[in-house]
């Protein structure tokens, strides 16, 4: 992958998973899998390895990658509770 395929990525990735946390919020089960999946099907393309980003790129890697993390911990902070219930 390029830097900016890797910068699309991380773009798409911060993106579905702003949408999950609405989705979660909403209690829109379906939305949320389906995101989950477009999620995970996107990431499998960084693992194939991908070209270092350098400069305003690295500064935005890591600035989606904080968002992607928190936008992770809404997530859960919605869906944990819902899940230990269930197993409760």
């Amino acid at each position: 992958m390029t830097s900016t395929e890797v910068l699309a990525t991380y773009e798409n990735i911060a993106g579905l998973t702003n949408k999950m946390v609405m989705a979660a919020q909403a209690s829109d089960w379906d939305s949320l899998d389906r995101m989950e999946n477009q999620c995970a099907a996107a990431s499998v393309a960084l693992m194939g390895g991908a070209a270092p980003v350098q400069g305003d790129a690295r500064k935005r890697k890591i600035e989606l990658l904080k968002q992607i993390l928190a936008n992770d911990r809404a997530i859960r902070e919605v869906t944990e509770p819902w899940h230990n219930r269930l197993n409760g």
